[in-house]
């Protein structure tokens, strides 16, 4: 069984959905993994030169998977091209190409062979010198159209010209010269620009590749009234594509600003408050946010508020209230948006521990000047020990000096157990007793 990796995946993952390469117009078979997928549904989709697809009968049950080359049947001759779909989702892709159930279907004859390569790729070394030539002969011709595109069938025996063309044009005679100049069967189909656009291919204004030539096949009207709705300038330039018509990628998202629109005031409407009166100036659609100036012509003491309060002013405005400003009474808190390029940083564990550091060393250089302090502290407080002693000293002398008889006191009999007599006073015989027995000690 082959194997098909994922063209747009990194990994290398096998999946049968996905193409070999990158094809216009493809489409993933998200049912191709299944087990009898392939022998679900004899028919096969094959395309050719984008965006032109095929539908085919498997009728000799070969064994195809997407990606496959085969010679399939044609008028006249065969043609070449390459599976892009198999099974159960093929059924569906007939009834997206409005085919009826009933339409007779082309048989797939074989895969390729070696000489069935070589005169495909010498008829497609043909189209392009094809192509300038047949422009040549147009403009002799008079015929006012544009050849946009030939594309040879796989066995060089016939030719398909695409051209565009305001109005009808008589190119039977462009055909007959043709004919004779190319030795082929010559067919003429008639596209649009859109179609046109699809077939070269290019990037958008987006940056992504155009979605006609991608993924987009049935193109549909698209109006000015889709860019009234979306509050998009009317610009010429800006609203038409590569094509010189309207992008079809208005029409995206119509549906959801026309149901926005029905929530928001209508624009008629002016606001009357205290001091003024303000009119519609702009309005967020999707966010319900609405400006409100002064003036109708030009941005003056501008106002912007939701649709919510515009409503709950124009009822105020009705019951012949006026609020006084326009204002919102109560403001939420507008969320904070995270840097997501921050977040995947490799530093950004760094920053937080460095500030974390920094603050363990303020700790500790505080903790440091408390111990220093502390230490202060006490040598304040033997300080405090020594005058105390000091003064206890002062203080037996005191007791000395102003009592009576002061029995067996020595030269140093005062010590720091006199505390008792701190205030320098003997007013009784108790003290001169406690002296005694200092003096014993």
């Amino acid at each position: 069984m082959t194997e098909f990796k994922c063209g747009n995946c990194t990994g290398g993952i096998c999946a049968k959905g996905c193409s070999r390469h990158a094809d216009k117009l493809n489409t993933y078979d998200w049912m191709a993994d299944l087990p009898d997928n392939a022998d679900a549904c004899d028919m096969v989709e094959v395309q050719f030169k984008p965006p032109r697809k095929g539908y085919f009968l498997n009728v000799n049950k070969l064994p195809l998977e997407k990606g496959d080359v085969v010679a399939v049947e044609a008028n006249p001759g065969h043609d070449v091209g390459t599976v892009t779909m198999t099974g159960r989702l093929v059924p569906l892709q007939l009834k997206k190409a409005n085919l009826k159930p009933g339409t007779e279907l082309k048989k797939v004859y074989r895969k390729v062979r070696q000489t069935d390569i070589d005169k495909f790729n010498e008829a497609k070394a043909r189209e392009h010198e094809t192509m300038i030539e047949s422009r040549q002969i147009a403009l002799r011709l008079g015929l006012q159209m544009k050849i946009g595109d030939v594309e040879y069938q796989g066995d060089g025996n016939k030719a398909i010209f695409y051209y565009i063309a305001d109005e009808r044009v008589d190119f039977r005679q462009l055909i007959k010269v043709l004919a004779d100049r190319f030795k082929v069967r010559i067919e003429m189909k008639q596209i649009g620009a859109r179609q046109e656009a699809g077939r070269i291919g290019g990037l958008g204004p987006c940056g992504r590749e155009l979605c006609c030539a991608t993924w987009l096949t049935g193109f549909v009207s698209v109006g000015t009234a889709a860019a009234r709705f979306q509050d998009l300038s009317l610009n010429p330039q800006k609203l038409a594509g590569q094509c010189a018509k309207l992008k079809c990628c208005m029409n995206y998202e119509v549906d959801q600003y026309v149901e926005s629109l029905r929530r928001l005031p209508s624009r008629e409407i002016t606001l009357q408050t205290q001091d003024a009166e303000y009119f519609f100036f702009k309005a967020d659609i999707l966010a319900h946010r609405i400006t409100y100036s002064t003036d109708k012509k030009f941005l003056a003491n501008e106002q912007t508020i939701s649709a919510r309060r515009a409503f709950e002013v124009m009822q105020m405005n009705k019951n012949g209230q006026k609020p006084a400003s326009l204002a919102e009474e109560s403001h939420e808190p507008e969320p904070v948006s995270n840097d997501l390029i921050e977040q995947e940083s490799i530093n950004r564990f760094d920053s937080r521990n460095k500030k974390g550091g920094k603050k363990n060393g303020k700790k500790r250089h505080a903790s440091g000047n408390e111990n220093a302090h502390g230490g202060g502290n006490n040598g304040a407080n033997e300080k405090a020990g020594e005058n105390n002693r000091r003064g206890g000293n002062g203080n037996a002398r005191g007791n000395n000096n102003g009592g009576g008889r002061n029995r067996g006191n020595r030269p140093n009999g005062g010590n720091g157990a006199n505390g008792g007599n701190a205030n320098g006073k003997n007013h009784s015989g108790a003290s001169n007793s406690d002296n005694s027995g200092n003096s014993g000690n």
